[in-house]
């Protein structure tokens, strides 16, 4: 079994980014992961100290910074693959999500200690909602840093959203955000061996889009009961 693990890099625990993050997840269990989802903004994670520009070596697991990245490097560090949820905040990602990355390094400097990164091999795919544009330079952006980990991109391993409203009233960003779940968990197989590549990474067909559409409208209302919006 390969794990999956969702970062929700918004500070609305219930809004689009966590909502299209918790479809992908659910896509990623059917095809067999075990998930975990992380909302970034129940932790304590302070800005990186730039260790690396006065010594390399200096910016090695594990980080110097006393806060919740201890809790959270571990998870990283077991996951087989990553999925990324973001609002856009000026055509790139939130703030606390930045210094989640940013705090990455020192995983991805043991390559000057065991010849290797931490994060290399791992598998990650990308979702991007909000209200004003910036979505593809959001996810280039995190496409750059996350190839510069070492870590895998698989084919359609995006999703995103421009507009207002719920999220999960587009048909397409359905789609888009369950395969992202999807193709992550069947790289990560074939990466470990568990599986050959499918003939077929992105799924479209009918049955799959109504079970996702289904999956979508529980998500939903469960999140409009722990709002107090509908009624048990």
């Amino acid at each position: 079994m390969v794990k999956v693990l969702g970062i929700n890099g918004s500070p609305r625990p219930y809004g689009n980014s966590f909502q299209t993050l918790k479809l992908a997840l659910r896509a990623a269990e059917l095809e067999g992961a075990e998930v975990e989802l992380v909302n970034l903004y129940e932790f304590e994670i302070k800005p990186c100290l730039g260790c690396v520009s006065d010594n390399v070596k200096a910016c090695v697991y594990p980080c110097p910074i006393n806060d919740d990245m201890v809790k959270l490097y571990p998870k990283v560090i077991e996951c087989d693959g990553l999925i990324i949820s973001s609002p856009i905040y000026w055509f790139g990602v939130s703030g606390l999500l930045k210094n989640f990355l940013d705090r990455l390094t020192v995983l991805e400097n043991m390559i000057y200690v065991d010849g290797r990164s931490w994060l290399d091999g791992k598998v990650v795919g990308f979702i991007a909602v909000g209200s004003d544009e910036g979505a593809i330079a959001l996810i280039s952006n995190l496409m750059a840093v996350t190839n510069s980990f070492g870590m895998v991109i698989p084919p359609w391993a995006l999703a995103y959203y421009v507009g207002e409203g719920s999220a999960l009233e587009d048909s397409k960003l359905l789609l888009d955000s369950a395969n992202v779940g999807r193709i992550v968990t069947l790289m990560a197989q074939v990466l470990k061996g568990l599986r050959k590549p499918p003939t077929v990474w992105y799924r479209a067909d009918d049955y799959y889009r109504k079970l996702i559409h289904d999956i979508a409208t529980e998500i939903r209302s469960n999140v409009e009961y722990e709002l107090g919006i509908t009624p048990p």
